[in-house]
């Protein structure tokens, strides 16, 4: 069989695995943003036992490995009694994961808002829940797109590690390929292929958005001062 026939053969499976990966991805993105956002605001504003739990949170899941956590959801839990199916243990893995770090990120863009503006709120007469409704929060949102950007990049190749959990992801589907066929150069250079394909697609894609969201006057600088 010749490159361009296996390519041929290949690569409607490649695609369904390529589906699952971005469906993983996009569900992982989503629920690790909501979770993190309650953990940066913990961290930022809660008492300090919301505080307390919260960094610890963030330092257990960024001070371990992302697989182990997720051998710990799938295997461990199942150990006493808990059995998640596997497409559900990689989303639990990698959500509780994704959350930690996008923390960090929500947590430097709400601590980069102007306290200016915050006391201005206040003196007119807002709540500290208004104040984080109104003002905080649309403007955190938009800084830390570039810092979160990174992490949704890194996401979507952290979801391949979701095959050693026996979930039909684009990596899975071309190793099952390979052990079919043998041809592991050529079926693994489509897998890359095929990441560095939609990788760069959502880098642009983030770009723009970044671009396009941005507050005139407030660069991405504002997350580092």
């Amino acid at each position: 069989m010749g490159y361009f026939e296996l390519v041929r053969e290949s690569f409607p499976a490649l695609l369904r695995g390529l589906g699952v990966t971005l469906e993983l991805w996009g569900l992982t993105l989503l629920f690790g943003a909501i979770l993190g956002v309650l953990i940066a605001l913990a961290r930022v504003y809660g008492n300090k036992y919301l505080y307390y739990v919260a960094t610890g949170y963030v330092e257990l899941i960024r001070g371990t490995p992302m697989l182990v956590q997720l051998f710990i959801i799938y295997y461990g839990l199942g150990d006493v009694g808990i059995f998640i199916k596997p497409f559900l243990a990689a989303i639990v893995a990698f959500v509780i994961n994704t959350a930690a770090y996008q923390a960090e990120y929500f947590r430097g863009a709400i601590q980069s808002i102007r306290g200016g503006q915050i006391e201005a709120a206040h003196a007119l007469g807002m709540s500290r829940a208004q104040v984080i409704r109104r003002i905080v929060l649309p403007q955190a949102l938009r800084l830390v797109i570039p810092s979160w950007s990174n992490e949704a990049i890194v996401m979507l190749k952290a979801t391949s590690l979701a095959f050693m959990v026996t979930v039909q992801e684009l990596l899975a589907i071309g190793k099952l390929i390979s052990s079919r066929n043998y041809r592991s150069l050529e079926v693994f250079s489509m897998v890359a292929i095929l990441y560095l394909i939609v990788v760069l697609f959502f880098t642009q894609l983030l770009d723009m958005i970044e671009k396009k969201v941005r507050t005139p006057g407030i660069g991405g600088k504002a997350l580092g001062a």
